[in-house]
């Protein structure tokens, strides 16, 4: 049985557009409606599988000539350059905005300012300092299932039922677009490549559990994001990138 162009076409634009939100790679303008964007972060793991694996194969390539923790920092540095920060940026705007205290529009003001407040600065230093030593004990094949954990809660937090905070901006986008048995589906095939690597390396369920509380950490920042903003934006989904990345690090270093 074949596939209709027609049918192939809205996959190959949404992991288009998904390379092209969530990393530097120039991918042109993809094509972009609903169905589209129902994809892209649909697909959002495979393109943090992606990011994995170039940051896994730059600490790697670094391990051979350099200590872990050195190695592990050019793996995480690898990340931000691939994502032009973004994620990081997101991250430090939602703490300065939540850490305000301020009601939600007045938070959403904060977020959208360029510059980064207290709160943003100490958000940033802990959260890559975690990753970075996380990261330098657990190896690089957990560098590379946190990436996809990090995109995997991407997919959950544009399932439907997720409102957007603002009525523009990439939030907006995105909220709702994807089907909660389509990001069922894509969680159980991370979950079972996640369970099979494990198997592999030795560690038959290290994987699977960071994953797990990677994604328990992403939905609690959400949850927390959603009431006090009253939805999800674009920076809400970068600390949510970094917030499920990094705890999925700490329990692969603390399992294996």
């Amino acid at each position: 049985m074949t596939t209709s162009p027609a049918a192939e076409r809205p996959v190959a634009e949404g992991l288009r557009l998904a390379a092209g939100t969530l990393t530097i790679w120039p991918v042109g303008a993809p094509q972009v409606d609903r169905a589209t964007t129902s994809w892209a972060m649909t697909l959002a793991p495979v393109v943090g599988l992606a990011l994995g694996v170039v940051a896994a194969g730059v600490m790697a390539v670094a391990g051979l000539v350099t200590g872990g923790l050195l190695a592990a920092a050019l793996g995480v540095g690898v990340l931000a350059v691939l994502t032009r920060g973004l994620h990081l940026d997101g991250l430090a705007d939602l703490a300065d905005g939540l850490g305000s205290g301020k009601a939600a529009p007045q938070a959403l003001e904060i977020m959208k300012r360029s510059d980064i407040g207290p709160f943003g600065v100490m958000a940033l230093v802990f959260t890559v300092l975690v990753q970075v030593t996380a990261t330098a004990e657990a190896g690089a094949v957990a560098l590379v299932v946190a990436c996809v954990t990090g995109r995997l809660a991407v997919t959950w937090a544009c399932a439907a039922g997720v409102p957007a905070a603002r009525p523009e901006g990439l939030g907006a986008m995105v909220a709702g677009a994807v089907r909660r048995s389509d990001a069922i589906i894509v969680t159980i095939a991370a979950a079972v490549a996640a369970l099979l690597t494990g198997v592999a390396t030795g560690v038959p369920v290290a994987y699977v559990l960071a994953m797990a509380a990677g994604l328990g950490a992403a939905w609690l920042v959400q949850t927390h994001a959603v009431r006090r903003l009253g939805g999800i934006t674009g920076d809400v989904l970068g600390a949510l990138v970094e917030t499920a990345t990094a705890v999925a690090l700490v329990v692969c270093a603390a399992l294996i």
